[in-house]
């Protein structure tokens, strides 16, 4: 089976055509061998200065917290904080348009 490479590309875009000497084959093979190198170093490298930082971020905040003071201001003069919030509620069926 033949594969055809101009059925393959896109309209808009001309693909260019193979070199036919061996040499000129083995070049343009190193060349892009060599994009998707520095291509992948590059990722690499943004990803590494990305995890960096965040790790510093994260390291910052947990040392400004650290340093917190570890006691809270009282808010009632002994009073216990309620368990359940006290409010008034509306029990609302589904179906029937709301009013407010």
């Amino acid at each position: 089976m033949r594969l055809y490479l101009h059925s393959m590309r896109a309209k808009g875009f001309p693909l260019g055509r193979r070199p036919r000497h061996p040499l000129a084959r083995f070049l343009s093979l190193l060349l892009g061998l060599a994009v998707i190198g520095v291509l992948l170093v590059f990722g690499l490298v943004v990803s590494g200065v990305l995890l960096v930082g965040g790790a510093i971020v994260l390291a910052i905040r947990q040392w400004k917290l650290g340093q917190a003071p570890a006691t809270e201001p009282d808010r009632g003069a002994g009073k216990p904080q309620p368990a359940v919030l006290e409010g008034e509620f509306r029990v609302i069926h589904q179906g029937r348009p709301v009013t407010h």
